[in-house]
């Protein structure tokens, strides 16, 4: 997705983060892939913070301010319909 947007001109970055404790994990995460991953840490604790979950996806405004959470667990990205409508809501967010 992160290509496509940039494809189309829309300034949306898109960034994976890991939960603390789980940085074994990174390598096998991160193979074969260029999405940027980010770790998460004992002091940060963003994880924490946010009340995250395992594949949720967190859209913030230029400001880093919370804007939506939409859970890819809940809407698999395989329908075409979820996918749809997590591009639109990035590219709103961008305009």
């Amino acid at each position: 997705m992160q290509r496509e947007l940039d494809v189309d001109g829309v300034a949306v970055s898109i960034y994976g983060l890991n939960e603390a404790g789980r940085e074994a994990a990174n390598a096998a995460i991160t193979a074969g892939r260029d999405l940027p991953w980010l770790q998460d840490g004992v002091d940060e604790d963003v994880w924490g913070t946010w009340n995250a979950a395992w594949r949720d996806v967190y859209l913030l405004d230029a400001n880093n301010d919370f804007i939506e959470r939409f859970s890819l667990t809940d809407f698999d990205l395989d329908d075409s319909e979820n996918y749809g409508a997590l591009k639109a809501d990035l590219i709103e967010l961008a305009e």
